[in-house]
């Protein structure tokens, strides 16, 4: 017969995993409360209160507020950066840009306000990201420069400045995130639809190889005008 501490272990959730489920509801919720009223704005009660657990918690997991704060921040960066993976020198370089142009939209949709916690930052001087911006970014930034660098040497595309490349990647993909409203004025729409969403990803992408002289036809699905 079973005992009761077996039987207790065997329906009873592991600690690991309710330790990541309660820091992800955490993170997710901090990252609402954070792009809409900024670090200073911000009270840890808000954010329990978003992902509708203790605010001890909060505190049991992150410590502070600030420490909250920057596992925002660095989780955001580690996600945009994962999406730079695919360029590697063995790959062909209009799929390698392509993938990465379209995975930045994907976060653009799925994650407007991850990006508007990250420009947010950014607009007041980075304070919490300067370390991790010029190391870990700048590391990365480097290192997946010398591979475009080496695919513009052997002639698979045309010559640019691969950190500038970088920069305009970001500033194109992140503007439909950080200005939807913007955009969606221009558009005359309350929401991008899935087509919409499809059309701007594959308009920035053929504008983007065709910069980059790998990609000289129309847009993809898109008619002429």
């Amino acid at each position: 017969m079973m005992n009761n501490t077996a039987a207790s272990g065997a329906t009873s959730p592991p600690r690991g995993r309710i330790r990541r489920e309660n820091e992800t509801r955490i993170l997710e919720a901090a990252e609402r409360v954070f792009a809409e009223t900024g670090l200073a704005g911000a009270t840890m009660a808000q954010i329990a209160q978003a992902a509708g657990l203790p605010k001890a918690n909060l505190h049991y997991y992150f410590g502070t507020k600030e420490q909250l704060y920057q596992a925002v921040l660095t989780g955001i960066l580690e996600l945009w950066l994962d999406a730079t993976d695919m360029i590697r020198p063995e790959s062909d370089p209009a799929e390698a840009i392509s993938g990465y142009v379209r995975a930045k939209m994907r976060h653009s949709r799925h994650r407007p306000l991850a990006s508007k916690v990250f420009a947010n930052e950014l607009l007041s001087g980075a304070p919490f990201l300067t370390d991790y911006l010029e190391i870990d970014l700048k590391q990365r930034v480097e290192a997946k420069s010398r591979i475009i660098a080496g695919w513009i040497a052997e002639g698979r595309m045309a010559a640019l400045d691969p950190r500038h490349l970088f920069f305009m990647l970001w500033g194109m993909t992140q503007t439909y995130a950080d200005f939807a409203v913007q955009i969606r004025a221009v558009m005359d729409v309350e929401s991008l639809s899935d087509a919409a969403w499809e059309d701007a990803t594959s308009e920035v992408t053929a504008f983007v190889l065709r910069g980059c002289g790998i990609g000289c036809g129309p847009s993809a699905g898109g008619a002429a005008r």
